[in-house]
């Protein structure tokens, strides 16, 4: 969960795809999607459906910090454990 805080932490407020999150961790789908979904379930992302921005192409899972998830982003930081220490809700 660190390794996706820390990922997610960088532009907090930006919503990210699971394909995007994968490149950005390293982690695979059968680790990223049960962690993203659980994390929803804690309140410390948000979830949504996208539309696609091209005509034809599927809808999209789309995630993103809660202010909980970014004051554990921001704890974790504190405590060594995520290497992105610029966490803000701006």
């Amino acid at each position: 969960m660190i390794t996706l805080l820390d990922a997610l932490s960088i532009r907090p407020q930006e919503w990210r795809h699971g394909y995007d999150l994968m490149k950005a961790t390293g982690l695979l789908s059968g680790t990223l999607y049960p962690l993203l979904m659980r994390m929803t379930d804690q309140g410390l992302l948000e979830a949504e459906w996208r539309k696609p921005l091209r005509p034809g192409r599927p809808a999209r899972h789309a995630y993103r910090l809660t202010a909980t998830g970014v004051e554990l982003a921001r704890a974790a930081a504190g405590a060594g454990k995520v290497s992105s220490w610029k966490v803000s809700l701006t």
